[in-house]
């Protein structure tokens, strides 16, 4: 049987497992909907309708000179088109932030990367590191097994490169068994940027199944 992967985000406040009863899982629709990462304003913000590009570009963040962790992180639902906060994402010590549930087996072990767009062959986005993925925005940690800790440090997340992206399993290999694995996000913006920019990475989920 092959394993379909369904992603999900946790717009609750509660550091709770996919499927606890009472939390805010939202499943996402990856044809349709987007992660926004902001400063947030009152138009961009929890419950508020999806916001226009001049609207998105108000609430982005003011390059000062220091490097900067992104406060604001949102789930752009299509469905019911409003912006969902996914409060515990971020420099947070929380666990359970994004789910990836398999509902079967798998042949090799799910990895995460980012790439500058769904073609998945180059990382010449600014927010990437502009080719260079040491000098990547995204952090990125696996939490399947326990919390990232205060003030997580994480990998630099760019390509496929070894050492720039997750094993979503903690490198323990392939599922045996469906099961539900984790991670923990962050953007991290360098104090050397002094330009601003409008980019559109994606994420990528990868694996071979049984």
């Amino acid at each position: 049987m092959s394993a379909n992967l369904t992603i999900y985000a946790n717009c609750g406040s509660s550091d709770v497992e996919v499927g606890t009863s009472g939390s805010d899982w939202v499943e996402i629709d990856v044809d349709n909907d987007e992660l926004i990462f902001s400063s947030g304003s009152a138009v961009v913000a929890d419950g508020q309708s999806i916001p226009s590009e001049s609207q998105l570009t108000s609430a982005g963040v003011l390059l000062n000179g220091i490097e900067q962790t992104v406060d604001k992180y949102f789930l752009s639902d299509n469905s019911s088109g409003t912006l969902k906060e996914i409060h515990n994402m971020g420099s947070g010590n929380y666990r359970y932030v994004l789910g990836f549930s398999f509902d079967a087996a798998t042949a090799s072990e799910p990895v995460l990367e980012v790439w500058d767009d769904s073609d998945m062959n180059s990382i010449a986005n600014t927010c990437l590191g502009a080719g260079t993925a040491s000098a990547s925005w995204f952090r990125g940690i696996t939490t399947t097994s326990s919390a990232p800790g205060a003030s997580w440090t994480g990998r630099r997340l760019a390509g496929s490169s070894d050492g720039y992206f997750l094993y979503l399993n903690d490198e323990n290999g392939p599922l045996a068994v469906a099961d539900v694995l984790y991670c923990q996000l962050k953007i991290v913006i360098p104090s050397s940027q002094s330009d601003a920019g409008a980019e559109t990475p994606i994420i990528a989920i990868k694996f071979a199944t049984v």
